[in-house]
């Protein structure tokens, strides 16, 4: 099944089964910020990748100019562990992990979440890559990609229990646009997948093809 398969049967079931008032505050919320989000803001095709030192899940720092050292980075934003979508797209980047290191690239996925919470998240989902925390959306902002959720979605995240607070150690209830970034051993970014519509992922199969397209 492609990847986009499971991320559409996750929303089918959302429309079909969540209740009217929750469904219609978050798309509204979602369909708001795609009719928002410029693009021509995300860092785009050809620019150099702004450097970034980040804490993984268990609290060493990683740079982009270490990780660079050893070749071409492939990056993944995602929203957190709350997010079914985000977790489907994560699994599908660990399914072709090897396919990935093999070509002599380093994955990383980069959230908001404190390092505790993402070192729950690759234990949860038995990743083998590392998981990093962009704390504050500092490295996102750079990027232009943040969406800032409206604070009509706040009492649903409370009601389902997903405290970003917590999570991510501020109140600013603000998420990256989940992006997938392909950068050359140089740090020029090759490809990119920024979406606003968050139920929508790159195929890990368009991915390999980006990577084979390196060389």
């Amino acid at each position: 099944m492609a990847q986009q398969a499971e991320l559409s049967a996750i929303l089918e079931n959302f429309k079909k089964n969540a209740p009217e008032p929750v469904k219609t505050a978050i798309t509204k919320a979602r369909n708001d910020f795609i009719e928002s989000f410029d693009p021509k803001a995300a860092i785009q095709v050809g620019e150099t990748l702004p450097e970034f030192r980040l804490s993984d899940a268990v609290g060493n720092e990683r740079s982009s100019v270490e990780l660079l050292a050893n070749g071409p980075l492939l990056i993944a934003f995602y929203r957190g562990e709350w997010c079914p979508f985000c977790n489907i797209a994560l699994v599908g980047f660990q399914k072709i992990l090897d396919e990935i290191k093999s070509k002599g690239i380093t994955f990383v996925a980069i959230s908001p979440e404190l390092p505790n919470q993402s070192l729950s998240t690759a234990e949860k989902h038995d990743l083998k890559f590392p998981v990093l925390s962009d704390m504050g959306n500092k490295y996102a902002k750079q990027l232009g990609i943040l969406f800032q959720q409206p604070d009509s979605l706040r009492p649903i995240f409370d009601k389902f229990g997903h405290c970003l607070a917590e999570r991510n150690g501020d109140d600013s209830f603000v998420v990256p646009v989940p992006a997938t970034i392909l950068i050359d051993e140089k740090g020029l970014v090759r490809n990119t997948f920024i979406d606003p519509d968050y139920t929508k992922r790159v195929e890990p199969a368009t991915v390999l093809e980006w990577i084979n397209g390196l060389n």
